[in-house]
């Protein structure tokens, strides 16, 4: 066996780790584009966060609007004007400034059939009966200004557990469940979204407004430039690898 024979398996394993390399580095490549598209993306819904909550309230009827027009309403200032049913209050599971308790959701009779659920605000959890904030129980006609909020046709994922009708207990905005056993007539015309209240405290305290918390990550840069580094320092050891192949041997000495 000659040694180019013997040379020949390493070369084909050179070659084979060289093109296995090289799909590392253009799936490395890809996955740093994309996250500058996602980057991009998340600009843009953080723009549009920004320009809407800067923006004077609308009606909540404009609000339904564009709720029945693109079915997307987050963050929209919105007005209303009605009445609570306070009898109907319903409870989220929610924190607030470090503490546990409760958010109060209540429909507001708009007028003509029309109703649209309002989150109040926090109450913890010793301040869920309302008869430890009647104060707070706003009977007759009101004013609400706060942030336009999506409600879900499906629960969002697995790990959401299932509202509790029974024992008054939610975890994810469905109007359906929302509105049983709410005494709302049957033909209402329930608005498609809720409100979240501005901030402030009701008389006597509770519900205090401005839960809302507007909080979206954007790691997208850093993990672009993760992605871009090591396809970089892939192409770099491949680089180093094919200098070593080719570059020129030495003479042998000479021993004449």
């Amino acid at each position: 066996m000659t040694a180019a024979d013997e040379a020949r398996p390493g070369r084909r394993r050179g070659v084979v780790g060289l093109l296995l390399g090289l799909v590392g580095v253009v799936i490395l490549c890809a996955l740093g584009t994309w996250q500058v598209e996602r980057l991009h993306w998340k600009e843009g819904v953080l723009r549009q966060i920004d320009e809407r909550t800067h923006a004077p309230p609308q009606p909540a009827d404009a609000v339904a609007a564009t709720a029945e027009r693109t079915g997307d309403v987050e963050y929209i200032p919105v007005s209303a004007h009605g009445r609570f049913l306070n009898g109907a209050e319903r409870f989220f599971i929610s924190t607030f400034g470090g503490d546990a308790g409760w958010n109060v959701y209540v429909p507001m009779d708009l007028g003509g059939n029309r109703f649209v659920w309002i989150n109040r605000g926090f109450v913890p959890y010793d301040r869920k009966d309302p008869a430890t904030r009647r104060e707070g129980l706003i009977d007759g006609e009101t004013d609400v200004t706060g942030l336009a909020r999506n409600v879900a046709a499906e629960k969002p994922s697995w790990l959401v557990p299932n509202n509790d009708t029974a024992k008054n207990q939610f975890f994810w905005k469905n109007l359906g469940e929302l509105g049983l056993g709410a005494g709302l007539p049957a033909d209402a015309r329930v608005l498609p979204f809720v409100i979240d209240a501005g901030s402030g405290r009701a008389p006597g305290g509770w519900p205090v407004g401005g839960t809302t918390v507007i909080d979206i990550p954007n790691n997208h840069l850093q993990y672009a430039i993760t992605w871009y580094g090591l396809a970089l320092v892939l192409a770099s050891m491949l680089g180093y690898q094919v200098f070593r192949a080719f570059r020129p041997l030495a003479p042998a000495p000479d021993r004449g």
